[in-house]
């Protein structure tokens, strides 16, 4: 099957109704919207989150915290994970993206310190917390801040 040969099951699609045709339609005249007031007009309704002037809802409920617009995100990468890679590797974040490591690649890369390191690596990446540094440099490795 091709996506030219798709087509819609018997039943499942149904013309829109013509409003506003003539009185024999059942549509006609005032096209199903009735006689008088705002939603007979053309623009007519009101705004989203209005609730007739009643205080609306997202201006009673209390608003808390705030966002840090100068937070920046970290692609994580625990020690553990490094074992990875072979003997004396030089581990950039191009390299952990291609081990499928790290998903976005344009995000900085830190290093976390939750597992063991077996191997001796020179272990390149943004930032390193402090635990994860020395069981690079334990197993005999070096941690590279870019």
């Amino acid at each position: 099957m091709k996506l030219h040969e798709l087509k819609a099951p018997p039943g499942s699609r149904r013309a829109p109704k013509r409003k506003g045709r003539g009185s024999a339609s059942g549509q006609g005249k005032t096209a199903g919207r009735g006689m008088n007031g705002q939603n007979s007009r053309s623009g007519g309704g009101t705004r989203l989150g209005f609730e007739g002037g009643q205080m609306p809802l997202y201006r009673r409920i209390p608003k808390r915290g705030f966002t840090n617009i100068w937070r920046v995100e970290y692609e994580t990468v625990n020690v553990e994970d490094l074992n990875a890679f072979d003997e004396g590797t030089e581990v950039t974040p191009a390299l952990l993206a291609e081990k499928r490591l790290v998903r976005k690649k344009k995000l900085p890369v830190k290093i976390l310190g939750d597992g063991k390191i077996e191997k001796k690596l020179i272990v390149k990446a943004n930032k390193f917390s402090k635990s994860a540094t020395e069981k690079i440099q334990a197993a005999g490795g070096k941690a590279e801040e870019i």
